[in-house]
């Protein structure tokens, strides 16, 4: 495989999408609707929050997730799926069944 291929292998691409620590577990919780800043920096466990905008400017800009912003004083700002993220549900759901039958295998 030449390099103008690999860039072309959808493997490739998904998982680099999918790529860090934390974005599984932010797509995790935008599958159970929109969620703000601070709500997700709470709920997950030990990011700061600077790596937590990082991820989701990344997952932005790949047009997985959209970033509101609801008019009010001080704005607030949530996240959600995109159109394109919620095409992912089925994949992470085989991802997740499959971590747990690995899981049960190792016990």
């Amino acid at each position: 495989m030449n390099y103008e291929e690999f860039q072309k292998c959808g493997a490739r691409v998904t998982l680099s999408l999918l790529a860090g620590k934390w974005k599984p577990l932010i797509l995790f919780y935008l599958f159970t609707g929109s969620q703000r800043f601070t709500d997700l920096w709470r709920i997950m466990p030990r990011v700061s929050k600077k790596v937590l905008l990082e991820q989701l400017k990344e997952m932005e800009e790949a047009g997985l997730i959209r970033r509101v912003e609801k008019n009010g004083f001080p704005p607030e700002v949530f996240y959600e799926l995109s159109e394109q993220g919620r095409t992912l549900g089925p994949l992470l759901k085989q991802l997740d069944e499959w971590g747990d039958n690995y899981i049960q295998t190792k016990e």
